[in-house]
């Protein structure tokens, strides 16, 4: 039960993009089609899941013991780094439009704060479990995916619709997520930890 918690929670009430405001720059950059915006946070799952699981292993069997605490942040970008280029040669290799269409959002993910974000709480809030951290993050991952396709989905449809001239491009996306934020923010209390 405490695993679907940390889920939701990190999903719902505390997703990333639209509560705690991290991973904006590819939320904007990247939701102007549904298939670039799935194909982002699928990268991003994949890229946040196995960050999670491999930078708590280094925090506490690596850098605890050896007393280096203070090169977390260093160490957590160097290995999300080395993820986002397995995931950017994957998608080459496999996937040229997906790749073609992420552009220079692909290796930003390096420096996304999401991931940052995940990465970093996962050890405040769940240095004992291994397990927890993960799913936290794969949690924190599909709020952002949730947030992407949404909003993505909302940019499709007004493109084609009536809008006043002052408002289109970034201030009508900016007004749309927003809205989505206070939409959110109703699941806020539904769940702490």
């Amino acid at each position: 039960m405490e695993m679907i918690l940390v889920f939701i929670s990190a999903a719902l009430v505390n997703n990333f993009v639209l509560s705690r405001s991290l991973g904006i720059c590819p939320f904007i950059g990247v939701s102007k089609r549904m298939d670039t915006s799935l194909g982002m946070g699928l990268a991003v799952t994949v890229v946040m899941g196995l960050a999670s699981a491999i930078t708590h292993g280094v925090y506490n069997f690596v850098l605890v013991p050896l007393g280096l605490t203070f090169l977390h942040i260093i160490t957590f970008v160097l290995i999300t780094a080395c993820l986002v280029q397995v995931v950017e040669m994957y998608l080459k290799k496999n996937s040229p439009g997906l790749y073609k269409a992420l552009g220079i959002f692909l290796p930003l993910i390096t420096t996304n704060c999401a991931v940052l974000g995940a990465l970093l709480l996962n050890i405040e809030l769940f240095a004992g479990s291994m397990l927890l951290a993960v799913i936290h993050a794969l949690g924190a991952a599909a709020g952002f995916t949730l947030a992407l396709v949404l909003f993505s989905g909302i940019r499709e449809r007004l493109r084609y619709s009536p809008v006043p001239k002052i408002l289109e491009g970034v201030p009508l996306a900016m007004l749309v997520a927003g809205l989505m934020s206070i939409a959110f923010l109703g699941f806020t209390g539904m769940i702490t930890l």
